[in-house]
């Protein structure tokens, strides 16, 4: 088939085919008299199989490590073992957004708790205060200290009120 078919076929440009080929990962590629590719009914599936590892957070230097010269040709073990691998950096990553998750509600919900007399200014200093704790070096935070925070973050701060 030819690169226009096997693009409407799998729903990916001419130009990320050609990409593909380039990256080493579609290999059963031929080339007519013409100059024109010509592509087995198999890189459907290839192709389908590099967006499913993509999607599943596969690199291309990861896939092309994984995909054998012919599909009959899996090293079983290989793909087993960089399958766990992956669901372990998933989880791994699911751990660190869980905790940053954590800590942006908890910063949402000290910004939120402003006290109703408080205006923005003094209350940014107290988040700041209760945020940064000792690093703060308990002292109170001025807001309008340009050498503490970049001018467009101290505005930002100013306003968190």
């Amino acid at each position: 088939m030819n690169i226009g078919e096997l693009a409407k076929r799998t729903g990916l440009t001419s130009s990320r085919i050609r990409f593909y080929e380039r990256a080493g990962l579609l290999q059963a590629v031929d080339r007519r008299a013409n100059g024109y590719r010509t592509y087995p009914p198999q890189a459907v599936l290839v192709l389908e199989l590099i967006t499913t590892a993509q999607q599943a957070g596969f690199s291309l230097d990861e896939i092309r490590k994984l995909l054998p010269p012919g599909l009959d040709r899996w090293d079983h073990a290989g793909l087993v073992e960089a399958l766990r691998r992956k669901v372990a950096d998933i989880e791994a990553l699911e751990g660190r957004l869980k905790q940053s998750k954590a800590q942006l509600a908890a910063l949402l919900a000290e910004i939120e708790g402003k006290p109703d007399d408080m205006d923005c200014a003094a209350n940014a200093r107290r988040v700041l205060s209760h945020v940064l704790g000792d690093k703060a070096g308990g002292g109170e935070i001025p807001i309008g200290d340009g050498g503490l925070l970049a001018k467009r973050t101290r505005r930002r701060v100013a306003t968190a009120g």
